[in-house]
């Protein structure tokens, strides 16, 4: 499909932007800086002005022959997460992974974070809004997120956010035109096959991440051999032991 790329200055958030600007076409709209750039949930997202690329795109899955059901939705997921690791595994030497359901991960550091909305009509989505925050060019974080990493920071080089925003969307269209599984997505986990401490609303616990359903759930085994099943936000990855 073809994108109409536009480029603003400073936004509050490329999402909302979207919102009240976006129509009927394809669209991208790319943000030198966001003054409330927001992960999923109440999550922030840590950008500094010119040095990453955080954009937005509004893409119609209604639309023949790419219609997905309400039911399927997470295949979007997939088809995004995917196409950001092809993107950037040729400029990392370390495997480029996805923590479920949707942050882009870089060993035990987030590079990328996605953010998916959906306007459903009946039984299908008729609109998405793909906002992502890719870290480029950063050399330091200040927040207090406890993981960030940055391209800059994995190569020592700067590289260029418009050849990486292309590359994506080339990326992005050739799985959004062949998306038939999430195999791949599941290769690309992290921890996959793995055992790693999590916490849900009991407390910690060891276990190891088997698979993700097709609606999108997590699959964990526990020590003791038990399989627990989580939706968005009902469990948390713990990294480094913090």
């Amino acid at each position: 499909m073809e994108y109409q790329i536009i480029h603003i200055d400073e936004t509050d958030s490329t999402n909302r932007w979207l919102k009240e600007n976006g129509g009927e076409a394809a669209m991208v709209v790319v943000a030198e800086y966001q003054t409330a750039g927001k992960g999923c949930g109440k999550n922030s997202w840590e950008s500094e002005r010119g040095k990453n690329l955080t954009f937005s795109m509004l893409v119609h899955p209604s639309e023949r022959p790419l219609r997905i059901q309400a039911k399927e939705q997470f295949r979007i997921t997939e088809v995004v997460s995917v196409a950001l690791c092809k993107t950037l595994q040729p400029y990392i030497y370390n495997k480029v992974e996805i923590k479920w359901p949707n942050d882009i991960y870089v060993g035990d550091k987030k590079l990328c974070g996605i953010l998916i909305e959906n306007r459903l009509q009946g039984a299908e989505i008729k609109d998405c809004i793909i906002g992502i925050g890719l870290n480029v060019n950063q050399r330091e974080f200040l927040s207090d997120a406890p993981n960030p990493v940055s391209l800059y920071q994995l190569t020592g080089k700067e590289l260029d956010r418009d050849e990486l925003l292309k590359a994506f969307l080339e990326n992005f269209e050739q799985e959004w035109q062949n998306k038939t599984n999430g195999s791949e997505y599941r290769e690309l986990l992290y921890r996959k096959g793995k055992d790693g401490l999590y916490e849900d609303k009991t407390g910690r616990f060891v276990a190891k991440l088997t698979d993700v359903l097709p609606d999108g759930r997590l699959l964990l085994v526990d020590e003791v051999g038990r399989e627990r099943t989580y939706a968005f936000k009902e469990v948390a990855f713990i990294v480094n032991n913090e």
